[in-house]
């Protein structure tokens, strides 16, 4: 998956859901867009940890700096 950003991969995620939710996607297209979502869940889950590491790097930065 290339360089997606958070923001972008959450409102992709979503419209997916709204598609499922109201039955916008047909039998055939199901499966395809389960896995989209599965990938874009996985990029969502790696992204938020790559920013807590940054965050806390950056704590623990400013915590030496007292």
């Amino acid at each position: 998956m290339k360089k997606m950003k958070y923001n972008q991969a959450l409102e992709e995620l979503e419209q997916i859901v709204t598609e499922i939710e109201n039955e916008e996607i047909s039998v055939d297209d199901l499966a395809e867009k389960v896995e989209r979502a599965s990938k874009l869940i996985e990029a969502c889950k790696g992204i938020l940890s790559k920013t807590e590491a940054e965050v806390e790097k950056i704590l623990k930065g400013m915590e030496g700096e007292e």
